[in-house]
């Protein structure tokens, strides 16, 4: 048995500009400079707190828990308008689905995204039966920190070598070597090539075919 593990915002979900908008919503919310939308596009897959913090270092620990909160409201106030819908990448979804149909493969979410959030974008999609384990900020420390990853390959009672991760980020990246498993990257979500490389990714796919072939050689390995 292999797992593979998909990160959410970045590589399965096309969310970076929301994720964006709701930031610089949450910090005028607090009457606070919102950052500048490429700021908050290099944090995107951090959990939350972590986020707000590396945003801005200088603010202090009561400020950062309120801009989370801020966060937290405006997305929910999203996430209720008639119109609202968190799109995913084209043939993510479809991916994921196959690949949850085979007998060998566990398919997994390692993600920064709060668990209701996963829970929402799965379940409108259809595919929240498709991950055998999840693990979010609600259940593990930030990336880079390999709890997501190891904590998943427990639970599917295999080594985390038997393991990829399949992400957008350089955290993502760092993430998967820390914890001894595979890393891919993926060129349409808010980390450059250069970024993912550095952090150790053993592959880069720049579209879902490239992804699917390199999944595959994992799986065959």
């Amino acid at each position: 048995m292999k797992a593979v593990l998909f990160d959410c915002d970045g590589t399965i979900a096309d969310s970076a500009g929301l994720i964006i908008d709701i930031m610089a919503r949450a910090f005028r919310r607090l009457e606070l400079e919102p950052p500048a939308p490429e700021a908050t596009r290099a944090i995107i897959g951090l959990s939350l707190e972590t986020a707000v913090q590396a945003l801005r270092p200088g603010l202090d620990e009561a400020t950062v828990l309120r801009l989370a909160d801020s966060y937290r409201i405006e997305y929910r106030a999203e996430r209720t308008r008639p119109d609202f819908s968190e799109a995913l990448f084209s043939g993510m979804a479809e991916l994921v689905r196959e690949l949850a149909a085979r007998d060998a493969v566990f398919v997994g979410m390692v993600t920064g995204k709060s668990r209701r959030g996963v829970a929402a974008l799965t379940t409108h999609h259809g595919i929240a039966d498709c991950f055998h384990a999840v693990r979010t900020a609600d259940d593990c420390p930030s990336k880079p920190h390999p709890a997501m990853v190891l904590e998943c390959c427990a639970e599917f009672g295999i080594g985390a070598a038997r393991a990829v991760v399949v992400g957008d980020t350089s955290f993502d990246m760092e993430m998967a070597k820390a914890a001894g498993a595979r890393a891919v990257g993926v060129t349409w979500g808010s980390h450059s090539v250069g970024l993912m490389r550095e952090a150790g990714a053993d592959e880069i796919a720049s579209d879902v075919a490239a992804l699917i072939h390199a999944l595959e050689r994992f799986l065959a390995d």
